[in-house]
């Protein structure tokens, strides 16, 4: 049972399909689960149950991925306690974020980091915002770039890149609210293009029962890109970070509004495992950042 196998397995437990695993892996269906079935035998327990359609884990899958996450985890801490004795850093170091953040924030840490430490290789995963401190927590992730929750699980360190307001956004072409100037638009009548969870969206809703509002939800959208996306398109009025808004990668027709009172920003920033934070490889992308403020 090697640091490879376990990994594997891992992986096919995260995507449970072995075709995205196999291409993920770089490594062959019929390769792929062979080295499931070798873990199998040695474990002496079925892992997965699996047809044509679906997999799944077993029970005693669910156990042993606690096992080989702890595993990895350990070998990968004793391997980076191995490179520090080195006088250059290298391996991989996994990132989790969204996609907003990949070009908002993300850029200017990896220019900084890649020219100080060009051999460490960047593993980078997109996915929803919701979901990073979670990959953080279970170990799918060594790092990841998230908005700091209003309460955070001591076990996890947050390491701050940025404060943006939360701003209100109205489309500049012609719509049904065109006529009205922003202190005058009926906030109980106009279609609202909102998160559909996270932080933000909980600021908003707290914003609106200030006021005693009842909005009228057009649309709850996953991700920034497709809120601008639709009051572009003129279809309401949205609600994004303006670090999004100044960093958006597409032109959009598209202008930021003051309200009062103004939606409570947030904070961005790294989250890593407290206990991790010790690892050579971390601790390198977490003083680029110190070194960025």
């Amino acid at each position: 049972m090697d640091n490879y196998s376990l990994r594997l397995f891992l992986t096919l437990a995260e995507n449970l399909h072995f075709g995205r695993t196999s291409q993920l892996c770089n490594i062959s269906r019929s390769a792929l689960s062979r080295q499931i079935q070798r873990l199998e035998d040695e474990v002496g327990q079925k892992l997965f149950e699996r047809d044509n359609r679906m997999v799944s884990l077993t029970p005693a899958g669910v156990r042993f991925s606690e096992y080989a996450s702890k595993a990895v985890d350990l070998w990968k801490e004793m391997n980076e306690e191995l490179l520090e004795e080195k006088t250059v850093l290298k391996g991989e170091l996994s990132v989790y974020c969204s996609v907003t953040a990949c070009y908002s924030v993300l850029p200017d840490i990896l220019v900084k980091f890649r020219k100080k430490y060009p051999d460490i290789h960047i593993k980078l995963k997109t996915g929803d915002a919701s979901a990073a401190i979670s990959n953080i927590q279970e170990g799918r992730a060594d790092i990841a770039i998230a908005a700091r929750p209003d309460r955070l699980a001591s076990s996890i360190s947050f390491r701050e890149i940025a404060v943006t307001p939360l701003v209100f956004i109205l489309p500049s072409v012609d719509w049904a609210y065109s006529d009205c100037q922003p202190e005058q638009l009926p906030w109980d009548s106009i279609p609202m293009i909102l998160p559909e969870r996270e932080l933000a969206r909980r600021r908003v809703d707290v914003w609106f029962r200030k006021k005693g509002i009842r909005p009228n939800v057009y649309a709850q959208v996953s991700g920034n890109e497709a809120i601008l996306a639709m009051v572009n398109l003129g279809f309401g009025v949205g609600v994004i970070p303006q670090l999004v808004f100044e960093k958006r990668p597409f032109e959009v027709d598209v202008r930021p509004i003051k309200v009062e009172p103004p939606l409570q920003p947030y904070s961005v920033g790294l989250c890593a495992q407290q206990r991790r934070l010790g690892s050579p490889l971390i601790k390198a992308f977490w003083q680029i950042v110190r070194q960025a403020d």
